[in-house]
């Protein structure tokens, strides 16, 4: 519910700051006081286009500050937590920012908002509804969504969505699917041969690295052969090998450590050097006994060497990579081998959603008909008492073919009307006057009022081109919609203002050549003399103020 607004230096208001009530709320006034301003000021806090034009003459800045709060509101509420702008004690502020030199700037509970956000939150929040403000009314969508709500199709709605979602996404894979099988068979060829070729290659894992070790061993086998027999003559074989004279050396030590102990730690380190030295010497020739020239062996590693880098250099990989490599086209080749058997999968799963979504499609349209019949029924009913005697109302549901399906199902919802006894039926948008289509418009409302999200309507001038006792029922309907949700309404007919629960009066003034807008709560004295005002023009007697008591006392009996 909208509690509070304050507006600064927007058009001819230089400040102004009201609190409204639950209920009906009438604003009036006079020709030419600016009773649109204070709907202009909520379109724009709310997300309307703004330009610097709407700055008050001399000043710099305009501002909108608008709260609502948001216990009857659980889906504004919900949004705001999803978009991480949480409501503080149930409250949600809007202000809207117009400067002269820059762009105009919202923020949402105090951080900066853009503009698709503002409109998507007000959406929520506020619905005005005028004689030129039916765009949404004249939306296929929304008589959809109205009839929808009216119905009570919150969680059918929801199923289909999901349906037509699943629906679309497996039967875009099944297509995608489908229409690369040229390409597939293509690859399949060409990863057919690499598969194999890399099959016959056979390289295991570590394979690579022991290759290259026996390679090396292999090939340097000379010089490995000549450098270790060497070190064996230096060490132990040769005439005067290092052996002989450690082991001499050792012996020598030994005999001199007891004549004197402190010898002993010496002769230990030479003991030890030469075991470590025979550990060398028996480990050089267990090496020689082993180390063969094989040139028939090192002419297999060398032909397994090059078939594997000429395989690495044909797929552009390290030789390393190769089994990695190899085990992704094997499983690449798997699952294009058993496409097949996915594409009929797919083609199986397509064709069960297919048959669900119809289904529901189809449940969805009775629910729809039996609603429509209703809706159409009340709101006839509620054109008689409109003026509109021998006007209907109808709900038709065009069936749209499956390539028109959408997540909504398979109908377009088409308000018809007929505002004039012998008219035929025809889409809303095309048949009703702007008078005509407001009150339309509030018969909906009337009728939807327990189904409806939006918890704050504005009916602007609701009732051009009625009066008397049709501007009466007019107002009686908006006292009965105020009931259920708040409602403001633009009105210059008394009929209509007589029924409000609250009453606001705008008026103009002009002071040192400034002309200011202003707008005012009236208390019950100040609803008789405007009641009486609307009802006697220039002079007010007390013929007319007796009359505008009578119709404030019915009014509030209604």
């Amino acid at each position: 519910m909208l509690t509070s607004i304050h507006i600064s230096n927007l058009i001819i208001v230089a400040e102004l700051e009201l609190e409204f009530a639950p209920g009906m709320t009438a604003l009036t006034g006079e020709t030419g006081a600016g009773k649109s301003i204070l709907i202009d000021a909520l379109g724009l806090a709310l997300g309307d286009k703004a330009d610097n034009s709407l700055i008050r003459q001399g000043a710099e800045r305009a501002e909108i500050s608008v709260s609502f709060d948001l216990d009857d509101c659980p889906e504004a509420a919900q949004w705001l937590a999803d978009n991480d702008l949480d409501p503080s004690d149930g409250q949600c502020i809007i202000r809207r920012v117009l400067t002269r030199d820059k762009r105009s700037r919202a923020y949402i509970n105090g951080v900066a908002s853009p503009g698709p956000q503002l409109q998507t939150l007000g959406s929520l929040l506020l619905a005005i509804h005028g004689q030129h403000a039916h765009q949404a009314l004249m939306q296929a969508s929304q008589q959809r969504n109205l009839l929808d709500d009216y119905a009570g199709l919150s969680e059918p709605r929801r199923q289909i969505q999901q349906t037509f979602r699943d629906w679309q996404q497996t039967r875009e894979r099944f297509e995608q699917l489908r229409q690369a099988s040229s390409a597939r068979n293509e690859r399949l060829d060409l990863l057919r041969f690499q598969v194999r070729e890399l099959d016959q290659l056979a390289l295991g894992p570590a394979e690579l690295e022991q290759l290259d070790a026996e390679h090396d061993r292999l090939s340097h086998a000379g010089r490995l052969l000549q450098g270790c027999s060497g070190l064996l003559d230096l060490l132990a074989e040769g005439d005067t090998d290092l052996r002989s004279g450690l082991a001499q050396a050792l012996r020598e030590l030994q005999e001199l450590s007891r004549l004197d102990a402190e010898l002993s730690d010496p002769s230990l380190a030479l003991d030890s050097a030469l075991i470590q030295l025979d550990e060398a010497i028996s480990g050089l020739r267990h090496y020689l006994d082993h180390l063969g020239l094989d040139p028939e062996r090192l002419a297999e590693l060398e032909q397994r060497l090059g078939s594997i880098h000429d395989i690495a250099r044909k797929h552009r990989l390290q030789p390393a990579e190769i089994p990695a490599h190899h085990a992704q086209l094997q499983q690449e080749l798997a699952q294009l081998e058993h496409a097949d058997e996915t594409l009929d999968d797919l083609l199986e799963q397509t064709q069960h959603l297919q048959q669900a979504f119809l289904r529901q499609a189809e449940e969805l349209r009775q629910a729809r008909r039996q609603a429509g019949a209703r809706l159409a029924r009340e709101v006839s009913e509620s054109m008689q008492q409109l003026g509109m005697n021998g006007g209907r109302f109808a709900v038709e549901l065009e069936e749209l073919s499956l390539d028109r399906a959408s997540a909504s199902g398979l109908d377009r919802v088409i308000f018809m009307v007929s505002a004039n006894p012998g008219q035929p039926l025809q889409p809303l948008a095309k048949s009703a006057s702007g008078g005509e289509l407001s009150r339309i418009s509030l018969s909906l409302q009337v009728a939807t009022a327990d189904c409806s999200r939006i918890p704050t309507l504005i009916f602007d001038e609701v009732d051009v081109g009625i009066g008397g006792g049709v501007a009466e029922i007019v107002g009686r309907l908006l006292r009965r919609l105020g009931h259920e949700r708040q409602v403001m309404c633009v009105t210059h007919l008394a009929q209509v203002a007589s029924q409000a629960h609250n009453h606001l009066q705008v008026s103009k003034q002009t002071l040192e050549q400034e002309t200011q807008t202003r707008i005012q709560v009236l208390d019950q004295a100040g609803r008789v003399q405007e009641i009486a005002r609307m009802l006697g023009g220039v002079e007010i007697t007390q013929s007319t103020l007796a009359h505008a008591q009578e119709m404030l006392r019915s009014g509030t009996e209604g």
